[in-house]
């Protein structure tokens, strides 16, 4: 069966140049601190949450990582929704606002696995292709 309805249209979050700025700061660092500090300084901003994820998905610590990750998640599901989000859709990877949400939504994926909960990984790992084939394409 066809679905006749339209597709809704892609959600383009509104870019953060401070936050942006001081997560590049924090990459030239490359320290956990300097993550923590963007995170706690913008902590609307899920660039900041996705660094602290990927940073303990590295540092084998999976239980860090899905509580960051779990963070940056539903801090970026705020920001969609204030954006027009209206619970399903497209969420571009080549828009760049979008990929913190996006590699927080792919950590959580990663880390629910880690901790044996394959439901949530699978869920989480559906979303981040429903959301945008090229963001699961880039991140996995």
């Amino acid at each position: 069966m066809q679905n006749l309805l339209p597709e809704p249209p892609a959600t383009r979050l509104p870019a953060d140049t401070e936050a942006d700025a001081a997560l590049a700061t924090a990459k030239q660092a490359g320290t956990d601190d300097a993550y923590k500090t963007v995170a706690a300084r913008f902590p609307a901003y899920s660039g900041g949450w996705a660094a602290l994820a990927e940073s303990a998905l590295t540092e084998q610590q999976p239980v860090t990582a899905y509580a960051y990750a779990r963070t940056g998640y539903h801090r970026g599901l705020d920001a969609l929704r204030r954006n027009g989000w209206k619970g399903h859709g497209p969420v571009p990877w080549s828009h760049a606002p979008n990929q913190g949400f996006l590699r927080c939504l792919h950590a959580l994926s990663v880390a629910a696995a880690e901790i044996g909960e394959a439901d949530e990984a699978a869920r989480c790992a559906q979303f981040l292709r429903d959301s945008d084939p090229a963001a699961a394409d880039a991140l996995t």
